[in-house]
């Protein structure tokens, strides 16, 4: 489990020189559509998780159905986000090739910020469009995404407020013509602005703590 300090702090270290995110011949989505939401959804999850658990069995520790797709209700992208938890992400012989076999794709690679890996399915896998993303045991992410997700659903004033930022996010980068990332860029100061509200109210922090959730020294 992570420490309240490493959960409440936004981690968002530089990309190394010479290194790249993206595993040769991948890139930033440029659909940043955000469309009304689809009951369909938790199925589409259910699906992919039991994929993902066929294949890794019992070195698979959590699967959980994450993002804008989990909260009922909430416009989001077309595309399940799930957090899998596994022992040690940087040994990727450990669980890559069982999830290759299964129709993903590895698209992401940041040892640099808690060994985090992305997959998505292949074109041709027949699977439901997601982001699978590794994390261990101890990394703060996981955390932060089932506690975000879990106020969404139990605050439905901050589930419209989230739901107003990301239309306007998605309409403005449409325009622009700019990818995924960017759409991200522009929502993020709500997002901070809800996880600050949610770690006071969960008692993460307290009078010291700064706009952005960090706890102050």
């Amino acid at each position: 489990m992570p420490s309240r300090h490493a959960i409440v702090t936004f981690h968002d270290p530089p990309v190394p020189p010479g290194a790249s995110p993206w595993v040769p011949g991948s890139g930033p989505s440029p659909d940043v559509r955000v469309v009304e939401p689809d009951p369909a959804w938790p199925d589409q999850f259910a699906d992919l998780a039991a994929t993902v658990a066929r294949v890794l069995g019992w070195r698979a520790l959590v699967i959980e159905h994450v993002g804008s797709t989990a909260v009922p209700g909430l416009p989001a992208k077309p595309v399940i986000d799930i957090d899998l938890v596994v022992a040690d992400p940087g040994d990727e012989r450990s669980y890559v090739p069982a999830l290759e076999d299964a129709g993903f794709e590895l698209r992401v690679r940041e040892p640099w910020w808690f060994e985090h890996r992305l997959l998505r399915p292949r074109a041709d896998a027949g699977l439901p469009a997601c982001h699978l993303h590794v994390f261990g045991p101890d990394s703060p992410e996981v955390v932060r995404h089932r506690l975000f997700r879990d106020w969404l659903r139990g605050n439905p004033d901050e589930c419209a407020r989230y739901a107003e930022a990301k239309r306007a996010a998605a309409d403005a980068a449409t325009a622009a013509g700019e990818h995924a990332m960017q759409y991200n860029a522009r929502k993020e100061r709500v997002v901070r602005e809800i996880y600050a509200r949610m770690f006071a109210a969960t008692g993460l922090t307290d009078e010291s703590a700064g706009d952005d959730g960090s706890v102050g020294a």
